[in-house]
């Protein structure tokens, strides 16, 4: 018979899983590259995770 782990947690709506993600600000650097602005989620905290509302059933 087949063992069945259930998930720990569930993906974060707000994110889709992608908890930090780099948006460019518009400005560019001398050598012509776009700088950066690193944002975590704040739904998650950067875990790309949310705990679940209930308890798993069994």
């Amino acid at each position: 018979m087949t063992q069945h782990r259930h998930a720990q947690g569930r993906i974060c709506p707000n994110c889709d899983g992608f908890p930090r993600v780099a948006i460019a600000t518009g400005t560019r650097r001398p050598d012509g590259s776009r700088t950066t602005s690193p944002v975590t989620c704040p739904s998650c905290h950067g875990r790309g995770t949310v705990a679940r509302a209930y308890p798993p059933a069994l």
